[in-house]
């Protein structure tokens, strides 16, 4: 009798690796690529700077003029303004502001015989907190501190355009304050137009046969401004010469 012959046969392959010995070389082979990817963007990077400038502070400068109307002792009153302002950040303005009125009191003054209306002008500084500075438009609240001089002239000699020559007694110095509240509109980065009101404090004053001894009083106005208010663009990125 011969012998039998028995045969074991294995089906797939003998030598398949363990599931974890998969992970790791899929783990290797990940960070194999992301190295590779991090090695090229250096070398893209070698002829670039990069820098974040968010929180550095943007200038801007602009001139302003503006047109207002008021009332002083119920009566009209018509207000002109110019100044000259920087920005810092689109979020504070500080400068200079002149601003001259006029108000049609028609008082008689017995030394002339005439009805005579009051004129104002006064300067100085000009402060404006600012929000929502980067929107197209914006909250600010005004406030001028200043000084300036106060009087009565006749009228038929400014509609006249006639010349003439004020007494000691037909000025007064005057100290006034005004805060107020406007809405800003940025129209572009180069213009920016503005509407608000605001309260006059004055400090008294002391003209010969004058039923008027303050000019305090509301007024409203508007404005443009023209100028950079964004002086600096942001650039996260810059290229080397």
């Amino acid at each position: 009798m011969q012998p039998i012959k028995i045969s074991v046969v294995l089906k797939g392959n003998q030598s398949k690796e363990p599931k974890h010995m998969n992970h790791q070389k899929t783990t290797v082979f990940l960070i194999a690529l992301l190295s590779g990817l991090f090695s090229f963007a250096q070398q893209d990077d070698e002829d670039y700077i990069t820098f974040n400038d968010r929180r550095n502070v943007v200038h801007g400068v602009y001139v302003g003029i503006g047109m207002g109307y008021g009332e002083i002792e119920g009566e009209d009153t018509y207000i002109g303004t110019f100044k000259v302002a920087y920005v810092a950040n689109q979020q504070f303005e500080v400068g200079f502001l002149a601003r001259g009125l006029y108000s049609r009191q028609n008082i008689f003054n017995p030394r002339s015989g005439d009805n005579d209306d009051l004129f104002a002008g006064y300067a100085g500084f000009h402060l404006e907190p600012i929000l929502f500075g980067k929107s197209l438009v914006s909250l600010s609240f005004p406030v001028f501190i200043g000084g300036g001089a106060v009087g009565y002239v006749d009228r038929d000699v400014i509609v006249n355009e006639e010349d003439f020559d004020f007494e000691d007694d037909d000025l007064d110095a005057v100290f006034v304050l005004e805060p107020g509240v406007s809405a800003l509109f940025n129209i572009s980065r180069y213009v920016q137009l503005e509407a608000g009101v605001r309260y006059r404090f004055s400090s008294k004053i002391e003209l010969t046969d004058s039923p008027i001894d303050r000019i305090n009083g509301f007024s409203g106005g508007i404005g443009i401004k023209l100028g950079i208010f964004n002086m600096g663009r942001n650039r996260y990125r810059k290229q080397l010469n």
